[in-house]
């Protein structure tokens, strides 16, 4: 992203956050790397998520106007039956706060959030109890708020990508968490569904064996490296269960490489979004080339108790360590998953 592309939208969100202190939202903070702001609305005890490209090239009253909106409905429901239909999953890889989430695939997780007009606000455990629902229920309720739709027509007699793009309310890539739905797409795509969800509002599908399967994960990775809303460079299949996973392709697959360069990009950009808040924590790097392999590392950089991700390897200022010749104690709760280490080994 251009400089001066970057320095129109600190204005924009600037102005939001101006506007919002002012009418009583005093954490209003700025968050780039989303193009969104994050705030907790009055009378609300949960995180809310003010996306910031609906305001755009909007006019200081309009923008009024929006913000105003937002101010107007962004409570939460306190009653089961209001709440329900509003409910929506989302795939993220961290969110703000401490929402209710649950594993969904390697470094991504299943939220649930409230869908207003114009926020969306994340629901935490403790909305249970004043609900008095359970957080199955929450997630099984959200998941069948999703339309499930399929495309129809003809079969692909072609190597062919379907690309879904969200128009703010499909949530396409949350169609990824039932089960399943990967695989009705088979038809239209013509053969075993592979998907990629690069950034929040786009969902490319394609199929397993297609010729332009090889060029979609650099394609991918030019998307998900660009966005402000990045997601996931990897790829997704259906499992025999219906559920989806990564792409397997193990050391002799013709996508080995690019699929092992993908989940080492997630990986990295995870754990570097966890260490940005997470004090004590390592930040990762990937190393390596198609033709030798892909590997992250993990950079140790002083002899001081540090909190590692899981990495290939361990780089102190003297050396690189394997990562299974450490000895390192797991730490409780945190997600992605990372290990207490006292100081460099001898």
């Amino acid at each position: 992203m251009g400089l001066f592309r970057r320095v129109a939208r600190a204005r924009l969100a600037g102005r939001v956050i101006r506007r919002l202190r002012h009418a009583g939202v005093p954490d209003a903070r700025y968050h780039p790397a989303g193009f969104e702001i994050r705030c907790t609305l009055p009378g609300d005890g949960e995180p809310t998520i003010l996306p910031l490209t609906p305001l755009l090239g909007r006019s200081r009253s309009e923008l009024g106007e929006y913000l105003a909106g937002v101010l107007r409905t962004g409570n939460l429901p306190q009653d089961w039956a209001q709440a329900a239909p509003l409910l929506r999953p989302v795939l993220r890889g961290g969110a703000p706060g401490a929402p209710l989430r649950r594993a969904a695939m390697p470094f991504l997780s299943e939220f649930v959030v409230v869908d207003h007009p114009d926020t969306i606000t994340y629901v935490t455990p403790a909305q249970l109890a004043v609900w008095n629902v359970t957080a199955d229920r929450v997630f099984e309720t959200a998941r069948g708020n999703l339309p499930g739709a399929v495309l129809h027509g003809a079969p692909a007699d072609r190597p062919v990508v379907v690309r879904f793009v969200d128009d703010g309310n499909a949530y396409w890539t949350s169609h990824l968490l039932l089960p399943g739905w990967l695989d009705r797409l088979s038809g239209q795509v013509g053969g075993r569904p592979v998907a990629f969800a690069p950034e929040r509002g786009t969902l490319l599908v394609t199929a397993d064996g297609s010729s332009l399967l090889p060029a979609l994960f650099a394609q991918v990775e030019e998307i998900y490296a660009k966005s402000s809303r990045s997601l996931t460079p990897m790829a997704y299949v259906s499992d025999p269960d219906g559920c989806t996973v990564p792409y397997p392709a193990p050391p002799g697959h013709p996508l080995h490489h690019l699929v092992s360069r993908a989940g080492r990009i997630l990986a990295v950009e995870e754990y570097n979004r966890q260490a940005a808040e997470l004090p004590g924590a390592a930040e990762l790097r990937l190393a390596g080339s198609d033709e030798e392999g892909w590997r992250t590392q993990a950079l140790w950089t002083s002899d001081a108790p540090v909190l590692l991700p899981a990495a290939d390897e361990v780089v102190t200022p003297e050396r690189v360590l394997p990562w299974d010749e450490l000895d390192l104690t797991p730490v409780d709760d945190l997600s992605p998953e990372r290990w207490r280490a006292r100081g460099w080994p001898d």
